[in-house]
């Protein structure tokens, strides 16, 4: 790993909830969420000579370290004085542990990871503990130990450094689709996948892409961390971090993270089960990613049933970047988006109770024969 480097982390941080089945400290029932100084901002606490690019806010603040001798950055990391660093993490109020993994050997991580978090939970002052424990041993080429992390960690990651761009946004949403299987199953409450910070009004993400991250990370149940110039982010922006049906989607108390359902000619499809339930039937958060960049939008059209929508009471439908709702509609009916290149559609369902659906006629018949969905271009 080449960043995560040694440095304080100003967190301000919106969900520490709850007791939890895995790590046994009380938080992060939900993805956390709050703000990042690393990607945009790095260690730079030199406010007299570069003011516009230092850290200084007064807000909460997480902190960074590392099991190893030193952190990526060559300063000391925990080793051989773990129960003093927690004590002192404690002392400070700190309320977000990051623990990378630079200058240590993976193979000691199965010990090293669970041994501080014990120490974190002996001080008596809850720290969400985020781990880069399964990460270092992926790229060692050993298999992570998931029952554990999920035991000693409240979040970690799997994956690469986010950087700021497309490519790197990209890379992290293919690695989380083509390795689903083995992730998906780890995520829960107060246990989660990390796919990194969100770089969303920064340079390297057009209006588009940003929407994207968004999503997907909502669909992922992925925390929820900026890492962005707050007093300069333009409206709209601002106005994606701040969309509230989306992060509901992100914080749903199931905690079921979601799974790409389809992935052809540069279309995919992302589903997550939500609440509420209805009977044995799933409400459903739905995102239509766009991955072509050939210059114009491309319509996708499909019904509810192929998306694995069966509840026959229909599901309340609503678009929630446009603030747009559908009402019910039947699991026959057939939906078409629109989605921009490299842009994104996402969608609620709500599973209805029985009572709510009237019969609504079907405006197509459905077949198993044809095709999941059409595609056309316009």
């Amino acid at each position: 790993m080449t960043s995560w480097k040694s440095c304080f982390w100003t967190v301000f941080l919106l969900c520490l909830l709850g007791k939890i089945s895995g790590l046994d400290n009380g938080l992060a029932l939900t993805p956390p969420m709050g703000w990042l100084a690393w990607e945009r901002f790095r260690c730079n606490t030199d406010c007299k000579n570069d003011p516009d690019n230092c850290i200084s806010k007064g807000l909460k603040f997480g902190i960074y370290e590392d099991y190893g001798n030193f952190t990526c950055a060559g300063y000391p990391g925990v080793v051989g004085h773990l129960a003093g660093d927690a004590a002192t993490f404690a002392a400070w109020d700190v309320d977000y542990v990051k623990l990378d993994g630079c200058y240590a050997l993976p193979a000691d991580m199965d010990h090293g990871y669970p041994a501080f978090g014990r120490e974190l939970n002996l001080t008596g002052r809850q720290m969400v503990y985020s781990c880069s424990w399964p990460v270092y041993q992926i790229y060692a080429g050993i298999q992570p130990n998931f029952t554990s992390i999920i035991e000693h960690c409240n979040l970690w990651r799997n994956f690469d450094d986010i950087q700021d761009s497309w490519a790197s946004v990209e890379s992290i949403i293919d690695y989380y689709g083509n390795h689903q299987d083995v992730i998906v199953p780890n995520a829960g409450p107060g246990h989660w996948n990390d796919p990194d910070m969100l770089i969303i009004g920064n340079f390297g993400l057009s209006y588009e892409q940003s929407k994207t991250q968004f999503a997907i990370w909502a669909i992922l149940a992925a925390p929820l961390l900026m890492s962005v110039d707050l007093r300069t982010i333009r409206p709209e922006y601002k106005a994606i971090l701040q969309n509230r049906k989306i992060i509901e989607v992100d914080q749903d108390p199931l905690g079921i993270q979601g799974r790409r359902i389809y992935k052809h000619r540069g279309i995919e499809i992302w589903s997550r089960p939500i609440l509420p339930i209805q009977g044995q039937h799933y409400s459903y958060a739905v995102a239509f990613l766009n991955r072509r960049t050939d210059g114009t939008p491309s319509d996708v059209a499909v019904t509810l049933r192929e998306l694995g929508l069966n509840n026959p009471a229909g599901y309340r439908l609503e678009d929630l970047y446009e603030d747009v709702d559908y009402g019910v509609l039947s699991p026959q009916t057939k939906i078409k988006v629109k989605v921009n290149p490299s842009g994104v559609v996402i969608l609620r369902a709500d599973a209805q109770p029985s009572f709510a659906y009237n019969a609504i006629p079907s405006r197509t018949t459905y077949s198993p024969l044809n095709d999941i969905f059409r595609l056309t271009k316009k």
